[in-house]
């Protein structure tokens, strides 16, 4: 998302992030992913919940598209860091708003499986 914030912002979208982690994990996380968007803590997970996000079986680290994820973002230079409170919480991607209205969900089903951007911006229209 860090990538692409300017597309966002030029269809008049902001993007925000909700972590799982205390204050200090999402200070951590913000700085090494140098993502300047807001970054939210949810740490009893109740926006998880509310959007009813999955947690992955631990198996799921055996699975190849896992493999695959892992081995684009390495590709990209993204490294693990320090794992969070729940490391199995999977996430989601959304696009809401004006108004009371949800435009776009996405729920991931497996580590690695985040909403195609291109997804996200045609949910935004022009």
């Amino acid at each position: 998302m860090r990538d692409h914030q300017a597309e966002f912002r030029a269809r008049g979208a902001s993007v925000a992030a909700v972590g799982l982690g205390d204050p200090g994990y999402a200070r951590a996380f913000r700085d090494e992913s140098r993502i300047t968007f807001p970054l939210l803590v949810d740490v009893q997970r109740a926006a998880y919940r509310a959007a009813e996000l999955r947690s992955a079986p631990l198996r799921h680290l055996l699975r190849w598209d896992t493999f695959t994820a892992g081995r684009r973002a390495r590709a990209a230079g993204h490294r693990q860091g320090r794992t969070g409170r729940n490391p199995f919480q999977l996430g989601g991607s959304f696009v809401f708003g004006p108004g009371d209205v949800d435009r776009y969900a996405h729920v991931s089903e497996t580590f690695g499986d985040s909403a195609p951007v291109a997804r996200l911006l045609a949910a935004l229209g022009r």
